[in-house]
């Protein structure tokens, strides 16, 4: 375990996982912490309100994970969801703090108001997080929590719209997996 790195025990197991996939994080700041509700969230992740004020470099994070989530009327505790599944969402909030560092105060405040008020910028940063995920090599991760989602009975159908609306669809991974494997044998051949 890192020292930059806060987590619950009940989720050290899969929260350590998902880190295996950012060695770029390793001396970044990260607090992982159970709230009670997180509003048409599962989970959040952003800067902590002091760092804004603090270097790139400096700046701390948290994820916020939802105790429990509502599929088909019935509470279900976060820790109960299957380990891969809990992987890729945290694989995907990791590729948000990897959308921030680079970012500076302004850029990153301003960010925030844009999601806040425009769909579009939410579309937008969703799938910029799917897409740090699939470049850390996380799509079977990613895969397995869109299936979840979007192949469960229980869950809303509001829910797995929200899903499709705002993120990167399975056939948008697999192609970007084709993609990286094109272009890694591209870069093979070359060196060879």
């Amino acid at each position: 375990m890192n020292a930059q790195h806060i987590i619950p025990n009940s989720i050290s197991k899969e929260i350590n996982k998902a880190l295996e996939f950012y060695p770029e994080l390793n001396e970044t700041a990260i607090e992982f912490r159970f709230k009670p509700h997180i509003k048409k969230s599962t989970m959040q992740a952003r800067p902590t309100f002091g760092s804004f004020f603090k270097s790139r470099k400096n700046r701390t994070y948290v994820v916020l994970i939802s105790e429990s989530f509502k599929i088909a009327d019935k509470q279900f505790l976060t820790t109960h969801i299957p380990s891969d599944i809990l992987v890729g969402w945290i694989g995907h909030e990791l590729g948000h703090i990897m959308d921030y560092r680079d970012r500076s105060k302004l850029n990153l405040i301003w960010f925030g108001i844009r999601y806040l008020l425009s769909d579009h910028h939410i579309v937008e940063a969703e799938r910029a997080a799917d897409t740090y995920a699939v470049q850390h090599n996380m799509e079977e991760y990613i895969l397995k929590t869109k299936d979840f989602i979007l192949n469960n009975a229980d869950i809303h159908e509001a829910y797995k719209l929200r899903i499709k609306k705002y993120y990167l669809s399975p056939e948008e991974i697999m192609d970007m997996i084709e993609h990286r494997n094109a272009e890694t044998k591209e870069s093979e051949s070359i060196v060879q």
